[in-house]
């Protein structure tokens, strides 16, 4: 039901908002909020990784090192999963896992940027060598 001016009572509108806000901070402090995060975490690290297998698997896996967000990506998930029915497994498994999972991403900026520096110009040619070459800020 969509609320008009007219359909609506005056403030109700403000007062839905203020108890939205009051929810929102309830489940942040009970651990309710962390525990969606953890499982948009977990959808989010399989969607970045099929777009990462995708264009990996356009380029051949020409470097051993292009399976590792691939190799990565299934603790991360499985701590997200695990965080959303558990507050231990969101607290103590899921940081963990994402700071392993963002060191590889790390690790994949260096891969990308020494791969535009090998491209013939190298960075002085950056107008054409980072379009062209290994995208940098990924994902996009």
């Amino acid at each position: 039901m969509l609320l008009t001016r007219d359909s609506a009572p005056s403030g109700h509108l403000v007062e839905e908002a203020e108890y939205f806000v009051d929810r929102v901070l309830h489940n942040v402090a009970h651990g309710r909020f962390e525990r969606s995060l953890s499982g948009l975490t977990a959808f989010a690290a399989l969607v970045t990784t099929a777009e990462i297998y995708f264009e990996h698997y356009r380029a051949s896996f020409g470097n051993k090192w292009m399976w590792s967000p691939i190799v990565v990506t299934p603790p991360v998930v499985v701590a997200g999963v695990g965080g959303v029915f558990s507050k231990r497994w969101a607290k103590r498994w899921l940081p963990a896992t994402a700071a392993i999972y963002a060191a590889n991403g790390l690790l994949g900026e260096y891969f990308h940027a020494r791969g535009v520096a090998r491209r013939p110009g190298g960075w002085r040619l950056y107008n054409y060598n980072v379009p062209m070459g290994p995208p940098s800020p990924r994902p996009a």
